[in-house]
């Protein structure tokens, strides 16, 4: 059966990947559209009509929109998925899922409403390794299996590492954690090549904007 999911989607885009990897993980097959966020491609006609918000991810499931990664990712759990893994039916499960995908959406770190990449922006990386390795207690975000909160995370620290390197003696929870992550067999076609692209870009803006640097 043809797919009728359509996903307005960037491959460096963290949460579009998020979204990209609870789709492999559930076997769901996407149409993706690629929007290139930096030449107004958003201003097509047609994705204005499906989301005039103008962000993304946006999934189109056959007329039923539905926007921001972590309502899509929960959304394609639900009605797709066969069990319960990825999105828990236990209450405290599905909190403690909830809380570290808010956490995630924190304040950004890699982009901020600026042009260019601030020192300041360093620091709040680290910061950030310090909160998810002093939260890995077990071996996922949320206990010893995988949920959608692993995808959430990856995809924005996937790409940080690539930005500020991680010390393996500092955080070897989250080295660990990652390196389950990535043997995923849908891992680099998801996620792996866009977090790279986005962290070249990101390098590209620190080295065209090095007086910014301390």
């Amino acid at each position: 059966m043809e797919s009728r999911l359509v996903l307005y989607t960037n491959r460096k885009s963290p949460p579009c990947r998020a979204v990209k990897l609870t789709a492999r993980a559930l076997g769901i097959e996407l149409i993706e559209k690629e929007m290139t966020l930096m030449r107004g491609d958003k201003l097509m006609e047609e994705f204005l009509k499906v989301n005039p918000q103008q962000t993304i991810p946006v999934l189109d499931d056959g007329g039923i929109v539905i926007t921001a990664s972590h309502a899509i990712m929960i959304y394609l759990v639900c009605k797709y998925g066969s069990d319960d893994r990825l999105y828990p039916n236990d209450l405290v499960r599905r909190a403690r899922v909830h809380t570290a995908l808010h956490l995630e959406a924190g304040e950004p770190v890699i982009y901020s409403g600026k042009s260019y990449f601030h020192s300041d922006r360093i620091e709040h990386i680290r910061k950030a390794y310090r909160l998810l390795e002093d939260s890995l207690v077990d071996e996922y975000v949320v206990g010893n299996s995988l949920t959608i909160a692993d995808f959430s995370c990856i995809s924005s620290i996937a790409t940080l590492v690539g930005v500020v390197p991680l010390d393996e003696g500092k955080f070897p929870k989250i080295l660990a954690w990652m390196q389950r992550m990535q043997e995923l067999p849908y891992y680099e076609e998801a996620n792996g090549t866009g977090a790279i692209e986005l962290a070249d870009f990101v390098l590209g803006k620190k080295e065209a904007n090095a007086s910014q640097f301390l």
